[in-house]
Parts: C-alpha cells; structure tokens; sequence
C-alpha cells in the first residue's frame, strides 16, 4: 500500500502569500487539497519590513487553506527571496582511499562538505549547496558517480547564500504561527520546478519570474542550475510608473495594469478602438497606459540579461528566456521579449497539478507550486534540516519553537 502525506508550501510573495496543502502518495504528484491566498503586508522587495503585519498575513493564507483542505500545517518549504541573496559556483575534491577505489555515497557526502567550505561574512549563510556534476578521475559531466572507480572524486556546485537577518525575520513570522520549516528554498530553483522541460533545463535555458517585489532569475545548462540572481525590479515599480505618469492612485493603477496593461497593443487591435478607458472615475489614454508598461517591461527584460554570467547568451541559452511570475500575464510581453532579445520567449505556467488547482494554472503561482514540487522531490534531503543552513539561524530557530509550538 502506498504510503500518504501532507506536505504543505507557503510562498510569502510582496503583493500576496499563498498557501498551498497537497496529499502525496509514493510515485505519485501531489494533489492539492487546500489553497489559500492573503494580501501580502510587511514586506517590500521580498523582505520582512513590518514582523506584526507579516506574520498576519501569512496566519490569514495558512487559515484559509486549512479550510479549505480540512487539515492543519504543522510544516511547511518556505520561499527565500531578496536582493540580499548572492550565489557562485564553487569546487570541490577528495580522494578515494578505500582499496576497492569504489564512489560510495559517503564520498558525495565529503566532497559536498568540501565544496561548501568557502569563505562567507559573518553575517551570511549558505542556503543551498546544489551539485552541478561530477568527475571521476578527470572523467568530466558524471552526473552519478556511484559505484564507479577511480582515485579522484571532483565536483562543481552552485552555492547560494543569504544574510541571516533576513531569513530570520522571515523564520520568525513563521515559526510564531505554530509552523515548523520543512526547508528553505530560493525562489527561481522552486519556480523552475513547476515552469521548466528537462530538455530546456539541458539545453540551457533563462527563467525570469517577474513578481511583484522581485524578478527572480536562475540560469540552466546541462540539467543543472548555471546562475541565480535577485533584481529588486517588477511588478511594484511598473505600477508605480503608471500611478506617477498618469495620476492614479496606486490601487486604480494597479487594476488597470492587470485589466488594461499591454506591452504591444498593436497585436490586439486595440489601439484604434480603445482609445481611453476609465475605472472608478479616473480615465487615461489607453496608448499613454500602453507606452508606460512597455517603457519598463522593456527595461527589466534587458537588465535580466544584464544578469547572464556570459555576454554570449545566445550559445549559453539557446532555448532562450521562459518568463513567468504575475507580471507575465501582460499582453504581448513574449513577442516584446522576442522583439528585443532575439531569443525565443514563451511564458510558462504550472500544468501538473492535480486536486482543486485551477487558480494555481498561471504564472501568479509558479513559485507556489514550484515550493510544492520541490517538497515532494526533495523529501529526506532538506538542507535546513541537516545542518547546512546553521549556526545562530538554528539555534534561533530551536528557541522559537520552544516558545510558540
């Protein structure tokens, strides 16, 4: 018989928090259960500004996915996100020294540990430590190398790091609603979960989720993570940009981005018949709305390459720029990105999910369900729970527990 269980993600976004409950058996995918989605308070860009007003609303999207699902979360993968977060690629080496010169796991192990032994401030922890391949013996791209022979073990990894205070503050609005951290995961690598092929992630391939506080970037080349950055440009300031140039308030703004908002009006037909709209009131020129969203998407699109660890993206990515994240919902923002890059551009969505999923079939929630795949592929292999993320973040952590489990 198949064994179930619940695993839970809460994705603490700047302009919403989303809850997610799923039932998994073995060898199955999840299947969602309960959903709950809060207007998100306290933060801007990602990060913890206001603890009382976070920690709210994030109780509020808990409380409405254990309605929904009839379960309580008791844990669950939280996203990390922010400009604070940095990443390299790092190497590691041991030596085979057992006379039968067979890799055991114990090895990956070792050389794991050696990869993760870089220098980070004081005031910085290391997140994950993802091995990107294996060499045996200078025999390079072994993605497993257990069971072979060999006097050398090598490895390459992409380390990612992120200051303490920030993942503490997180850790504390979570931790002070009675929820215990699965693990924590970088935003992009859980988005690439529920928006990436594997034949991309091996081609190489650019995902950009644009959210609301943050564009999330992660760069895949040979089935492994390449990049990871953080711009702490998106959705925000595009509707910011309307509300200046218009004289919106920010909500009106905001609505009429989502309604009305096209980076190439051309495409729909809409620029002769359209040529004002209105919300409650406030009315403005449909192509001044269009110039403005344009105007910024273009600009996030190039400062996302701006990003590519190579100035010869074309080679390093030929499967081009997948974009996802709410503000991937603008009309035309695709044939834009193709327009500029000359790269091909689609935008993705989470498709395989099961169970009382249809709100999270959009870009909105690819970081929401990516968090739930990660979970469930990740089970038994949680960095926060081994160790990886440690010292006074842990200990931090054991003391919270102590006071609100």
């Amino acid at each position: 018989m198949k064994k179930r269980h619940v695993v839970a993600s809460i994705d603490v976004g700047t302009t919403k928090i989303c809850t997610i409950l799923a039932d998994v058996s073995d060898g199955d995918s999840p299947r969602v259960v309960g959903v709950g989605i809060a207007s998100s308070k306290g933060l801007h860009k990602g990060l913890v500004v206001n603890i009382n007003e976070a920690r709210e609303s994030i109780k509020e999207s808990v409380r409405k996915a254990e309605q929904a699902s009839n379960y309580k979360v008791e844990s669950a993968y939280v996203g990390v996100t922010g400009r604070h977060v940095t990443s390299m690629n790092n190497r590691g080496v041991v030596a085979i020294t057992r006379n039968d010169r067979v890799v055991r796991p114990d090895d990956l192990k070792r050389v794991l540990a050696s990869a993760q032994s870089v220098k980070t401030a004081g005031d910085r922890r290391l997140l994950h430590v993802i091995p990107r391949s294996y060499a045996v013996d200078g025999q390079a791209h072994v993605k497993n190398p257990v069971g072979m022979h060999g006097f050398r073990l090598d490895v390459e990894t992409h380390v990612i790091t992120a200051a303490v205070t920030s993942i503490q503050n997180l850790v504390k609005c979570i931790r002070s609603i009675g929820i215990d951290i699965e693990d924590l995961v970088l935003e992009p690598l859980a988005s690439s979960e529920a928006i990436l092929t594997e034949d991309e992630k091996q081609v190489g391939v650019i995902l950009a989720d644009i959210g609301g506080g943050t564009t999330d970037v992660a760069v895949f080349r040979d089935g492994s993570i390449w990049h990871t950055s953080i711009l702490p440009v998106a959705g925000y300031q595009l509707t910011r940009d309307i509300a200046i140039g218009l004289g919106l308030p920010f909500d009106i703004a905001e609505e009429m981005k989502k309604k009305y908002g096209s980076v190439m009006p051309v495409y729909e037909g809409k620029t002769d018949t359209s040529p004002a709209i209105s919300k409650d009131g406030h009315g403005v020129s449909y192509q001044d709305l269009c110039d403005i969203v344009r105007a910024r998407v273009e600009e996030i699109l190039k400062l996302i390459m701006l990003e590519m660890p190579s100035s010869d993206y074309e080679a390093l990515v030929p499967a081009g720029l997948v974009l996802t994240g709410g503000s991937a919902n603008l009309a035309g923002i695709a044939a834009l990105g193709r327009d500029i890059l000359r790269l091909p551009v689609r935008v993705g969505a989470p498709t395989d999910v099961y169970g009382i999923a249809d709100v999270l079939r959009d870009p909105a929630y690819a970081t929401s369900v990516g968090l739930l795949l990660w979970g469930t592929k990740h089970d038994g292999k949680k960095a926060w729970k081994s160790g990886l993320f440690s010292g006074a973040l842990n200990r931090l952590a054991h003391q919270l527990k102590k006071l609100f489990v």
